[in-house]
């Protein structure tokens, strides 16, 4: 049944592929806005489906962070609503020519922007990623295999419903935007080696998820999103900026993959800012785990063992340790970091500029929260995950980076001796 689901559902995106590559920017974009419209309309039927999800989630004792992740109200279809509608302002890539040059013997040759084809999407928890991947792979001209988690399963059968409706309705050929129903890990499986009808996939959620993907697909992979963020407190930094930084990066959202989930700090400020740290997120419900010389400044976090450096916790708990200097915590990030978002605070030139040119990471911060690493707060209307590998696309991937390129030449009759 599984096989038979992707068999189908890659052959008519196969084709909505090759018609989706030859629509205007104007249709695509009309397609956009009755998407949006159509979200807007059927606000309550969304919601009513999402609640199908919390309550089951909920009898199955998923954390809070996880809830957060799940859940759909007003203001997050809202949110969907306006990022449909921010693509539609974003100029198209498709087509476009990047580079042209003329070589010695009178040929034209120029490098085209063209979709990737036909995507497939395999995420957890978020329904919002469904928006937006079928948003971005539409304005791109790429058909979309969406596989949701079966924590979301009501809430995205409902999102794609509508969309999908909607963007037929406006001209987008059948296919385009699909969601694999078929329960069970046995459709993820046939989802990995669809090599026929899919030309690549992006896996969206936890460690556990993107490694079984990277390990077992055969069709190609962009590896996004474990966020094992750093922020490194300098002696030189302002302590009330890094206060605000820190909170703001652990708590805002810690479910998500930008969210803080280790602290290093300079020994020479420790005694100041770490019982003011405390303190702070405590009043938030944070639990710290420290290294030995943390738990001298604050006495009632938990001693941290070594898995805590190397975990996504995803939720309200931050790993600390006191370190020497930078070099200590640039060694502590490529150790520990896994490429997503590393930041520094500090008010030294000399020592941000290092930072930024030895932190390897696909985004790196100076002065700022890690929460930013986000396809819309960098201007991309919206993303359809974090890449952190450096081949294709690296950070938020928009509409760029879910395009490739083919070279066209125009010639006047030129023949190779």
């Amino acid at each position: 049944m599984a096989q038979q689901e992707i068999e189908e559902k890659g052959r008519k995106a196969k084709e909505a592929a090759r018609k989706l590559a030859a629509l205007s920017s104007e249709h695509k974009n009309q397609a956009l806005l009755a998407m949006a419209e159509a979200l807007e309309k059927g606000a309550e039927d969304i919601m009513a489906a999402n609640m199908k999800d919390m309550d089951l989630a909920r009898e199955q004792d998923l954390p809070p962070a996880l809830l957060d992740r799940l859940l759909l109200n007003e203001r997050r279809i809202k949110a969907m609503v306006e990022g449909l509608r921010e693509l539609v302002k974003l100029p198209d890539p498709i087509g476009q020519i990047t580079s042209m040059w003329r070589r010695p013997n009178g040929l034209w040759i120029g490098r085209m922007r063209v979709p990737l084809g036909v995507i497939g999407m395999i995420y957890e928890s978020r329904p919002n990623v469904t928006v937006d991947a079928a948003g971005l792979c539409l304005k791109t001209g790429n058909a979309v295999l969406l596989r949701g988690g079966s924590e979301a399963f009501n809430s995205n059968k409902a999102l794609v419903s509508l969309i999908s409706r909607a963007a037929v309705e406006a001209g987008i050929p059948e296919g385009a935007i699909q969601m694999v129903e078929s329960p069970g890990r046995e459709a993820v499986g046939f989802l990995l080696r669809a090599r026929e009808y899919l030309d690549v996939l992006i896996p969206r959620g936890g460690a556990g998820l993107i490694q079984a993907v990277v390990e077992n697909a055969t069709v190609p992979v962009i590896e996004t999103g474990v966020g094992n963020c750093h922020i490194y407190v300098d002696r030189e930094a302002d302590l009330t900026m890094a206060l605000n930084i820190v909170i703001n990066a652990k708590t805002q959202r810690p479910g998500v993959c930008n969210a803080v989930e280790t602290l290093l700090v300079h020994r020479e400020i420790a005694p100041a800012f770490l019982p003011a740290l405390a303190a702070a997120l405590g009043e938030k419900g944070v639990v710290l785990r420290g290294c030995p010389e943390t738990l001298k400044f604050i006495p009632g976090a938990e001693p941290a063992a070594e898995e805590d450096w190397t975990t996504e916790y995803l939720d309200l708990i931050l790993a600390v340790r006191v370190v020497e200097g930078l070099d200590q915590a640039v060694e502590h990030i490529h150790r520990y970091g896994t490429g997503h978002s590393e930041a520094i605070v500090t008010q030294n030139i000399s020592c941000a500029q290092e930072f930024l040119s030895r932190v390897d990471a696909a985004c790196v911060y100076v002065n700022a929260s890690t929460r930013f690493t986000d396809g819309y707060e960098f201007g991309f209307g919206a993303e359809i995950g974090i890449s952190t590998q450096k081949l294709h696309a690296r950070g938020p991937m928009g509409l760029e980076q879910l395009t490739t390129y083919k070279y066209v030449i125009i010639g006047s009759g030129q023949i190779r001796q």
